[in-house]
């Protein structure tokens, strides 16, 4: 079995940050969201993987993250032109992915379940497709699947105005090489994309075997700031833990579950996990709250900082009173002035500069 991981979106929804980079590469508690995806696929198994890129930001996905070595993975890209939907995704990939069935995954969503129990179930069933499916409280926002008792696909529906479940499709799917003659049979959408709900509902009408199965963890759709946020909060209450590999002075207090990489120095700061900080950076005279993730040669002198996400390279110096639930891109510069405000809530692109006025 292979994988085609989807990493080739522009980011509409995370401007101004995305427009100096890549969505997929924007971190959750300090890693690119794009690897946790390929970590998930992995460890279900699959080493052959596939990554779908665009020419603005396909370069940059291919620097950062590599030939696979580091998942223990092989990892090939495959240049998507234009976006033309996620079924054209899969007829470009269609030489690399050759006749094996393959597990598609949106490489901006997060899961919670293993994939291992999935893929069973896609084995045992004998199956075309296996969408997966979490219940929502707003389906009308999201393509909805009508679901028989026995748990195969009857009907699927692009954002219905009467939904027929509460069920939405999570981005990932597991595929037999049947889905390739049902995109074939497929034309544009109004939006004029190929869209893989089509392809489905195709292999239905045909008398194809389509299964279901819902999640029984969170799924996160990292399109957005505030979702954004909401998966850093989700992961760091998962997975961090106690690492200390930086420098911290006799002034400072550490509570709760923090990480701290190589080569940060710490001095006169309090922080009160759970808080990801990575490595050589610059604290000082600081309050860093929960659910705050700080990447690498971050710069933070009097800055009290709480539920948020700071980027590569950023400076906030001399802000006194509380940022919180904001997402600071790569190298951007944030100083205060003598008057401020009671709070302060900011998004930021990559190379920013902010400076506070009375």
């Amino acid at each position: 079995m292979k994988a085609l991981v989807l990493s080739g979106g522009k980011g509409t929804r995370l401007r101004p940050l995305t427009h100096t980079g890549a969505k997929q590469l924007v971190p959750v508690a300090n890693k690119p969201i794009l690897w946790y995806g390929i970590e998930s696929i992995v460890a279900a198994g699959i080493t052959d993987i596939g990554i779908i890129i665009n020419p603005e930001t396909g370069a940059e996905i291919q620097a950062k993250t590599g030939n696979g070595e580091r998942f223990g993975a092989n990892l090939t890209y495959i240049l998507q032109a234009e976006p033309a939907g996620l079924a054209h995704a899969v007829k470009v990939a269609q030489p690399f992915l050759q006749d094996s069935p393959f597990v598609m995954y949106l490489g901006d969503n997060l899961i919670q379940d293993g994939l291992e129990s999935f893929l069973q179930q896609f084995h045992d069933n004998g199956s075309d497709a296996l969408i997966m499916l979490k219940s929502v409280a707003n389906p009308t926002a999201f393509g909805v699947a009508k679901v028989s008792a026995e748990g195969q696909v009857m009907e699927l529906i692009e954002k219905p105005q009467i939904p027929p479940s509460n069920l939405a499709l999570v981005g990932v799917y597991v595929f037999a090489a049947t889905i390739h003659e049902a995109i074939a049979q497929i034309l544009p959408s109004a939006r004029g994309e190929l869209e893989i709900t089509d392809a489905i509902q195709t292999l239905i009408e045909a008398g194809k075997r389509v299964d279901a199965r819902q999640l029984s963890g969170w799924w996160l759709d990292t399109g957005k700031k505030d979702d954004l946020l909401e998966a850093n909060r989700i992961i760091l209450d998962d997975c961090s833990a106690t690492a200390i590999k930086g420098d911290i002075d006799d002034q400072s207090q550490i509570l709760g579950r923090v990480s701290i990489g190589t080569g940060s120095r710490i001095l006169n700061c309090t922080i009160r996990g759970p808080v990801v900080i990575g490595q050589d950076c610059h604290l000082e005279n600081c309050f860093i709250g929960p659910y705050s993730s700080i990447a690498d040669r971050v710069k933070l002198v009097e800055a009290d900082l709480e539920h948020s996400v700071v980027l590569a390279d950023a400076q906030v110096v001399g802000v006194h009173q509380r940022i919180v639930d904001s997402l600071i891109g790569q190298r951007v510069h944030i100083r205060e002035a003598p008057r401020r405000p009671k709070a302060l809530r900011f998004m930021l692109g990559d190379d920013s500069q902010v400076e506070l006025t009375p």
